[in-house]
């Protein structure tokens, strides 16, 4: 991995593409916009995230650790436990998926509405 160049997102054999893999994930997006309001323990967020799966929350929960997204908070306590909060990058990024969050909301109708009528036209039904 060459650090010195410059992101490019747009080559595939740049390591920034592995970002963009992970930040436009859904599971990433929904924990992202999970630890807005602050540390949540693994429990919380997988009851928070509906369909995901403990295997998929934890991989997902490693790869943002990994890319300084999240950081997890260790407890010595009997018994143990784990909490992830967002680091400074996390928060920066939270607010990106917020928009995206109010995005989806807002034009969620009509994204609705495009499918009904794409599907109506591909089974052949006139006036979808």
């Amino acid at each position: 991995m060459d650090i010195d160049k410059p992101a490019d997102i747009y080559n595939a054999d740049c390591p920034s593409r592995d970002v963009l893999d992970l930040v436009a994930s859904k599971w990433a997006m929904l924990v992202v916009c999970t630890l807005r309001d602050g540390l949540k323990r693994t429990g919380t967020l997988r009851r928070a995230i509906s369909g995901i799966s403990q295997k998929m929350l934890t991989q997902t929960l490693r790869d943002l650790e990994r890319n300084g997204i999240i950081s997890r908070v260790e407890y010595a306590e009997v018994p143990p436990h784990v909490e992830y909060e967002l680091t400074a990058t996390g928060r920066s990024l939270s607010h990106l998926m917020k928009d995206m969050e109010f995005w989806i909301v807002d034009h969620y109708d009509g994204i609705m509405s495009a499918r009904e009528r794409f599907g109506c036209r591909e089974r052949g039904l006139v006036g979808g």
